[in-house]
């Protein structure tokens, strides 16, 4: 607006004898209603598409992302079902070592007695032995199957590799939850003695 429209609108203010905000001219209306579509007009052309792209851009970004967690969460769910699967799988395993620990001891039991006290107390001796060997032997293999799994499903659902600390700890963590106090108590009740060699 020029300043000869300001002081036309002012002049017709005073002599009006009231404000122009109050009743503005004919011609303060025009220019006011001329500068507005202008200024939308910009807008709408250069301002509002720059606007909406920003926008839509975000909405796929945030889609992408929550996509991506949701694959991610169904890996995990299965990697979680598999490393439960194996654990299930390694406790059987030991319940397995245990029975047949306890039926070699019992056989060599049986033996012995029909046999004779020294013979008897070989068998048992060597039974023991085979049986702190063979238990020995499976829970070293357990345990790092169990190791193995933790680290293999750890790695595959933060999607990065682990250093030395993280690793031992998380075998730590791994090795904790699975009952290896089982195996011990079984095999005292059929030695009394010798303790778990790993």
């Amino acid at each position: 607006m020029g300043a000869l429209d300001t002081v036309v609108v002012v002049i017709a203010a005073e002599s009006g004898g009231g404000s122009f905000l109050v009743s503005p001219g004919l011609g303060l209306m025009i220019w006011t209603l001329a500068l507005f579509l202008f200024t939308m007009w910009v807008l709408n052309k250069v301002a509002f598409p720059r606007i909406a792209e920003a926008l839509e851009k975000r909405a796929n970004a945030i889609r992408d992302n929550i996509e991506a967690a949701e694959r991610q969460r169904g890996e995990a769910d299965e990697l979680l079902e598999e490393y439960r699967g194996r654990l299930k799988e390694a406790r059987e395993q030991a319940d397995d070592i245990v029975a047949r620990a306890r039926k070699a001891s019992e056989t060599a039991k049986a033996e012995a007695a029909s046999e004779g006290k020294s013979k008897r107390e070989e068998l048992v001796a060597a039974a023991r032995r085979d049986i702190e060997t063979e238990t020995r032997r499976s829970l070293e293999r357990i345990r790092k199957e169990v190791a193995d799994l933790t680290v293999i499903a750890t790695e595959k659902v933060t999607r990065k590799s682990l250093d030395d600390d993280d690793h031992k700890r998380l075998v730590d963590e791994a090795l904790g939850e699975v009952d290896f106090s089982m195996l011990g108590g079984e095999r005292g009740e059929n030695g009394g003695g010798g303790g778990e060699g790993s």
